[in-house]
């Protein structure tokens, strides 16, 4: 279990089965050195593994969500095997979270760069403070972000992925809303609480099994075509209404009475 002492991240677990990790190295505006990408892992991991686990709220410490790979450490190895290797840990951790069994909610207090703004695209939900803002800036380093357009472009329209790569230039959190990057916007920290807090709460109040059935055909049909994505979700259907928790709804339903999940 993390703790405020730990440099990296910080894990709180709600009895209702909302589990919060904090980005904790707010001095270096939580970019994701080696420690970092490690340590989501080994959370990411666990909580595959935790059934009690419903939702993963990914919040930050400090004034930034996520500035980034560590610019410092990059440039203190360069070599290809190096870039590779860390480029493909990174990658890992974002299909983790798209992997995980439970929806994952970006909680965005302030600016989402590079492999932070792939970060928040990455998970299957996003809620920001109205002062966040978004960018893929590495092609003002002379560093296209390349790995971060994978996510991005599943996030956002394509001509407009394809401008805030080409440019760099940052988004606010509304026009982040606009194009699809972000669920929901609050205009200050309590009311990013509150918005994180309703999104989750009516997750949790959903059957876990169906949740994560949902989540991962959501995922496998994007990648069909339109054909194989109705034989799957059919096929996906049908396995979920074998579920108690499908079979209860629809009785509490006729019954017209509140499902006993």
């Amino acid at each position: 279990m993390l703790t405020e002492q730990d440099p990296l991240l910080l894990r709180h677990d709600d009895p209702r089965g909302i589990v919060t990790v904090t980005l904790n190295r707010p001095q270096a505006f939580n970019a994701l050195s080696e420690a970092m990408l490690a340590a989501l892992k080994t959370e990411l991991d666990a909580l595959a593994k935790a059934p009690q686990a419903r939702v993963l709220v990914l919040a930050a410490a400090g004034k930034a969500f996520c500035a980034g790979h560590d610019l410092k450490e990059m440039r203190a190895e360069p070599s290809l095997d190096y870039y590779r290797s860390l480029f493909g840990r990174c990658a890992k951790v974002m299909m983790q979270i798209q992997q995980l069994p439970i929806p994952v909610i970006a909680k965005v207090q302030g600016v989402a760069t590079a492999a932070g703004c792939q970060l928040v695209a990455a998970c299957d939900l996003a809620v920001a403070l109205r002062t966040a803002r978004f960018a893929v800036s590495g092609v003002n380093l002379g560093l296209f972000c390349s790995s971060p357009a994978v996510h991005l472009s599943r996030n956002v329209a394509r001509k407009q992925a394809f401008e805030m790569l080409v440019t760099g230039e940052f988004i606010s959190a509304d026009e982040a809303q606009r194009r699809g990057l972000v669920n929901r916007v609050a205009d200050d920290a309590a009311g990013l609480d509150a918005e994180v807090e309703r999104l989750a709460a009516s997750i949790v109040a959903k059957p876990r099994a169906a949740v994560a059935l949902g989540k991962e055909l959501f995922y496998r049909q994007l990648e069909a075509g339109v054909e194989a994505a109705y034989i799957d979700a059919g096929h996906t259907m049908a396995c979920n209404m074998m579920d108690e928790s499908a079979l209860e709804g629809v009785q509490a339903f006729n019954e017209k009475r509140p499902p006993r999940w």
